[in-house]
Formats: C-alpha cells, structure tokens, sequence
C-alpha cells in the first residue's frame, strides 16, 4: 500500500457489472448491504461482455440474418417478394438501441437499490483490502468487509493470428461490422463459431469454418450438431475439421490438415477458440488466494473462496454462461450476508442460437448409463410435428432421458427452431424430479414445439401417439430411442 494512503471502509464490493456481478450487487442491496460495483468501464460497463457485446448483439444478428434467410425461401409457401439486402450500418444503429435500452433497464434498477457504481480496476491489496485504480491514473484505496468477484473473461488470441480489430477479429469486432465481407473464414467451431458461421452465410457472405476437432459443436453430444452440419452444408459453408489456421496474409487463410496446407479467401477472419477468466491481474495473492488451473477460482458451493470473499461467473469451474453467473450471484451474496445458501444445479442448459437451435441440459444417455442408471432415450423426430412443418423445418428432434427404474427425467436434448425457449420445460422437469408420465399427464398445447415433451415422454412409456414405438424410430436423428 502507497504510504500514507488511509483506506476508505466500504460495506460490500462486486468487481465487475456483469449478469453475475451487476445480480449480486442487486441481490446484495436487497440483503440490506451498502455496495459497491466497481467495472473498468464505470456505468458505462453494466451489462458486461454479454449484454453489450456478445449474447445480446449476437442474437440481434441472428434474428436479421434468419430472417432475411427465411424470405428468399418462403416463395413456395407462397410469398413472393424480392430477395432482402442487409444494411449492416442501420442495423449497428437498430443493435444499439437494443443494448442500451437494456443497460439503461439495469442501471435504473441500480440506482434504485441504491449501488454506487464506480470506474476502475480492482486489485487487492491484503485480505480485505484493495485498490480501485480507474484510467485517469488516480487511486481510491478500500478496505471492504465483504467482496463478490465477478471479473469475467476474455476471447483467447492463436499465435499468428493476433486481434488487429481490422481483418482478425474476435466475436465482437465482428458483431461490430458496418458492412458486409464477401467472404469470412471463422477459426472454432464451438457455439460461438457456429453461430457466427451461420449468421454471416444467411446474410449472403462466402464463410469458411476451421475447426481443429473432428467435428463442429465438438464439446457436445454428436447427435444435436448433425441438423446443423445439414445447415451448413445447404448454405454452402465450406467446413475444415482436423484442420488448424496455420497464416494469414489479409486476404488468404491458410489452413492445414492431415492432407497437407490449403488456402481459403477471407475478407475478415473471426477467431471464436475459447475465452480466458479474467483473474490474473486481481492481485490475488496479497488475499491469500491462488487461482486454481487455467486461471479459474475453485469456490466451495456457497461460491465463497475465504470467508468474505465469492466469486461467481467466467473465473469459476464450470460452463461460462450468463445464467450461470446470475444464479451463482444470488448465492454469493446470500452467503456473505450470513444466509445459508449453495449452488447445487441438477442442470444448467447450454444453448447454441445455430440452425436449428440447439438446447442441451442434464445427463446424456451415455452419461447418465455410466452413472449406474438404468436409462433409456426416447426421440421425437421434429418431421412429426405439426407445427414444425408450417415452418418448413424438418431437421431436429426432441429427446428425453429417463431412468427406467423410477421414470425421473435425466436429460432433455433438442435440436429445433426455439430450442432454447423450450428448455426451460426440460430443466424445470429435472430439478423437480419430474416422469415420464408427468410429462405425459400434461397437457401441451398445440400445435406448439412444447408439445413434443408430450410426444416424447409418451415414447418413453411406450405408448407412442405421432410417432413410431421404440426401437422402430427411423427418423433419421441419430439418436437412440430404446436402451
């Protein structure tokens, strides 16, 4: 500590206003707490990498690109219209409306809880000291009686290819464009590749997508990424598995595979590999705390890692999703306010907005088998629902995973239009310990998506409605449907 510095005692600190950080200083002040939200971008950064520039903007993207796409297929539905252009300048006007009508929302809640919400980093200085050092070069030195960590993460740059904000671009130079490339080659084929991918190539851009697994969404179960790898190929996406970005020379992407080093022309290469948990400039060590491997913190299930301290979101174990950090945020500040609290999830659904979407939550079959269940997987094949077909979509299925024993739902795996509005039916079935046959007693209504939880459990218990028995399932998903 600078000498002669007095630190000024603050009740409750959250570094970062992320959903994680900006839900835990709410939550907090709801507890009673005076807080403290500290963000490198002061107000200006409530809403985090998600609300700003990631989650929020990206879905903007989509909805314009699937829409536009929609349009020039829907002639044989009847609607003759000419092809639509994107203007990619009115559309940055229109996402921004977006975000700051969202982090206007949030800000208000802030100050109504009355969160003081200050500009700077945060590094500690000693257990529960620290410094807030914002960009003027000033210092605000703080000594807290209690501090929730919420620092989030950072895209992961590849050697050779460093972000120029120019031609190599991480997902936000991208969601940023203000006009369209006429070819773009996206390295990573996880979530964040893949809907890039898509979205670009809906809007009429030449993509290429370099992946160095065997196949696109490699950290998923290979059934869900088969519809979207039919996506990609009938939007002509040229797809390198096994391959890695090898060079670039501002027009051309080098990539190489087993079958040597090709080429692939690129306006713009978007580099979606991973992200970084932002830890390693917080000073941890003068707290007694050291990350654990790859930078994450490793919290007990109140999320605290010392007695005053939590953390939540990007820079703990775990999938590193906004809804993961906000439920996470409630149990930090919970637990630092002296209430009994733990984060224990039975699911936390993952979901990827491709083509179709793609919503995952709970166990696989072959997971939940390896946990000694006794389980069975029932598909419902989307070419049998009603209203998918009055969208013209036929790629996709719902399965459900159940354990034959007591019927408890395990796992729910979608790949279908809405994917991710449906999943909340399959979390909420699993963390209540729902049936198959509650699922089947209830009644859906139709013609919906929904009711292919209906559809599904039915298979489950064998008593089939609009689609075949199991183990007769030939819809073509991949997917088993018996045990």
């Amino acid at each position: 500590m600078v000498v002669g510095a007095v630190p000024e005692p603050v009740d409750f600190i959250v570094a970062g206003a992320g959903p994680g950080g900006y839900a835990a200083a709410l939550r907090a002040a709801q507890l009673g707490r005076k807080v403290l939200l500290v963000d490198r971008e002061g107000a200006e950064g409530v809403g985090g990498v998600c609300l700003r520039v990631g989650c929020i903007p990206s879905k903007a993207l989509i909805e314009i690109a699937d829409l536009a796409h929609r349009a020039r297929g829907a002639e044989r539905m009847g609607l003759a219209a000419p092809p639509p252009g994107a203007d990619m300048a009115r559309f940055q006007d229109w996402k921004a409306e977006v975000v700051d009508g969202l982090a206007n929302g949030v800000r208000s809640l802030l100050r109504a809880a009355g969160v003081e919400v200050a500009r700077g980093a945060l590094r500690l200085t000693a257990p529960g000291k620290g410094v807030i050092t914002p960009d003027d070069g000033s210092a605000r030195f703080v000594e807290f009686a209690d501090l929730v960590l919420a620092a989030g993460s950072r895209p992961v740059e590849l050697p050779g290819l460093p972000f120029d904000g120019d031609r190599v671009l991480d997902s936000t130079g991208a969601l940023a464009l203000e006009s369209l490339p006429s070819a773009m080659a996206v390295v990573g084929a996880g979530y964040v590749g893949l809907e890039i991918g898509i979205a670009f190539a809906k809007l009429g851009v030449r993509v290429a997508l370099v992946e160095a697994e065997a196949r696109i969404l490699p950290a998923m179960d290979a059934a869900l990424s088969r519809p979207a790898a039919k996506t990609l190929a009938a939007l002509g996406v040229d797809v390198h598995t096994c391959a890695r970005a090898a060079g670039y020379d501002g027009a051309r992407l080098r990539i190489e595979d087993a079958n040597g080093a090709r080429e692939v022309a690129a306006d713009k290469v978007v580099v979606a590999v991973g992200r970084r948990p932002n830890t390693d400039d917080l000073e941890l060590a003068a707290a007694g705390i050291a990350p654990g491997a790859g930078g994450l913190l490793d919290v007990a299930p109140d999320r605290r890692l010392a007695p005053h301290v939590a953390a939540v979101g990007d820079i703990t174990p775990g999938p590193a999703l906004a809804h993961k950090a906000t439920a996470e945020a409630h149990v930090a500040a919970e637990a630092l306010c002296g209430r009994k609290a733990a984060f224990r999830p039975e699911a936390i659904p993952a979901v990827v907005f491709s083509d179709p979407e793609i919503a995952t939550a709970g166990m696989t079959l072959a997971e939940a088998q390896a946990a000694g269940a006794d389980a069975r997987a029932a598909v419902f094949p989307l070419s049998a629902s009603g209203r998918a077909r009055t969208l013209a979509a036929r790629e996709g299925f719902l399965q459900m995973v159940s354990d034959a024993a007591d019927g408890r739902v395990l796992g729910v795996h979608i790949a279908a239009p809405h994917a991710s509005d449906l999943i909340g039916e399959g979390v909420l079935a699993i963390e209540m310990g729902a049936t198959a046959e509650d699922l089947a007693l209830t009644v859906h209504a139709h013609p919906t998506f929904g009711e292919m939880f209906g559809e599904a459990a039915h298979l489950a218990l064998g008593r089939p409605l609009h689609a075949a028995a199991p183990g007769r399932n030939r819809s073509g998903s991949g997917l088993r449907t018996d045990r």
